[in-house]
């Protein structure tokens, strides 16, 4: 089989030298993306109905505009907010315009959806859409509930539909070379994992009346949102299995409004342990009142530490110090040798100042800052995928059952802060 050299990456040549690889036995969801695939498929398209024409649907929606994609045809969009549907329509003028999603599921020149809309409606139009014989897009987090989650899932599995989550990591080009890095054993046995993610702004969005304050600012409310966990921790609580290759078993964590005392009700300030069978612990952490960490997935091996957002990884073992350095540890030692200390030396840590190394030739890399979407972070690959899977028929089981979780594990945590306790992985959500 070829192999497929991640490391000369580049978003032209992604689909094409993907055919055949070896990639395709480590990550299966790829295999929409590959040339066999691209080739069979050659000037077919799909029918898209956007439905939810806020920011992430303008996000896509000038994806498919400007990148292009070529298999991806924008025939129809919905919105009940007519500012919001007139500046989809401004971009589409020639898509048919509803604001009433079931009027656009009736619309039989829409085969397939593209659902972003407020967390709280994910759950009736994905299903909606399912039953109505489309193929679904659905941005994560899949559902603003634990039985919402298993209710779509169930949904997919009984229908002969497409369904794709906006989980954009499993196909950013950084993400699965630094995966198939982990894999291959580069930074040894995994003994823990951090994730965080920070930014410092108070999520609000203007609102041009009152009444429209919980619909425009939905991110803020509890019943449209779990907060930071479904907003940003679901895309990040994903790569623990990925790069362990297990389940969590349980979470325990810790929530509060700590600064943005405005009249929100989700959490502005997160904390959560997540423990996987093997002893293993992820943590995480979110913040909106600091941004100096920005984001990262940090995977800690015996060997070494692979920093998944930035595409780097580093060595337990770095190189000698330099001439200098030595020289000062020298004399520190002669002087201090008497002294007792905690610790067994005071040689300088010199791991902490290596530089590492990049997975690919050209990393591209977010600060986390923006809440719309960020370049070259697999969003495009994504769609790009799901388009293909589209209009083949081929359903994607793998990464559907990675975004069920990532979202069970989204809302297991904030359970766990809103019950100040320890939660246990219910075995009947389970869907291995």
């Amino acid at each position: 089989m070829e192999e497929f050299d991640l490391s000369a990456f580049n978003r032209r040549d992604f689909f094409k030298l993907l055919g055949g690889s070896s990639l395709i036995t480590f990550f299966p969801w790829l295999y929409s993306c590959t040339k066999e695939v691209s080739e069979a498929i050659a000037g077919e398209k799909i029918r898209i109905g956007l439905i939810g024409t806020g920011s992430r649907g303008m996000y896509h929606l000038n994806n498919i505009r400007n990148i292009p994609i070529p298999q991806a045809e924008v025939v129809a969009i919905c919105d009940d907010y007519a500012p919001h549907l007139q500046q989809a329509a401004d971009l589409f003028p020639q898509a048919k315009q509803y604001d009433d999603y079931c009027k656009l599921l009736e619309d039989k020149n829409v085969n397939s959806v593209i659902i972003t809309t407020p967390l709280n409606k994910h759950e009736q139009m994905a299903i909606d859409a399912l039953d109505a014989g489309k193929h679904v897009f659905c941005e994560k987090s899949m559902a603003l509930t634990l039985d919402g989650c298993r209710r779509i899932y169930d949904t997919y599995k009984r229908l002969d539909k497409v369904l794709y989550i906006g989980q954009q990591r499993m196909f950013d080009p950084k993400y699965l070379r630094a995966m198939e890095m982990i894999h291959s054993g580069l930074i040894g046995t995994i003994t823990g994992m951090r994730a965080y993610w920070y930014r410092n702004n108070d999520w609000r969005r203007p609102v041009p009346s009152p009444e429209l304050e919980r619909r425009i600012n939905w991110r803020l409310y509890r019943e449209s949102s779990a907060g930071l966990v479904t907003e940003l921790a679901a895309h990040q609580l994903q790569v623990g299995d990925w790069a362990l290759g297990l389940r969590p078993e349980s979470v325990m964590g810790a929530g509060d409004i700590v600064y943005w005392k405005d009249g929100r009700e989700v959490f502005d300030n997160i904390s959560l342990i997540y423990r996987y069978p093997n002893g293993v612990k992820m943590s995480y952490e979110s913040i909106i009142s600091n941004k100096f960490l920005g984001l990262e997935e940090m995977i800690l091996g015996d060997k070494g530490t692979m920093e998944l957002e930035k595409g780097k990884y580093y060595f337990e073992e770095a190189k000698p110090a330099p001439g200098i350095l030595q020289l000062i540890n020298q004399i520190e030692h002669k002087v201090l040798d008497n002294v007792s200390f905690a610790g067994p030396s005071w040689v300088p840590e010199t791991a902490s100042i290596n530089k590492g190394y990049y997975v690919l030739d050209q990393v591209s890399t977010t600060s986390g800052a923006s809440s719309v979407g960020a370049d070259n972070d697999g969003s495009v690959e994504l769609l790009t995928a799901f388009c293909n899977s589209a209009i083949t028929g081929k359903k994607n089981d793998t990464l559907v059952k990675e975004a069920y979780y990532s979202s069970i594990y989204a809302l297991l945590g904030l359970k766990a802060m809103e019950e100040n306790s320890i939660i246990r992985f219910p075995e009947e959500l389970s869907v291995d």
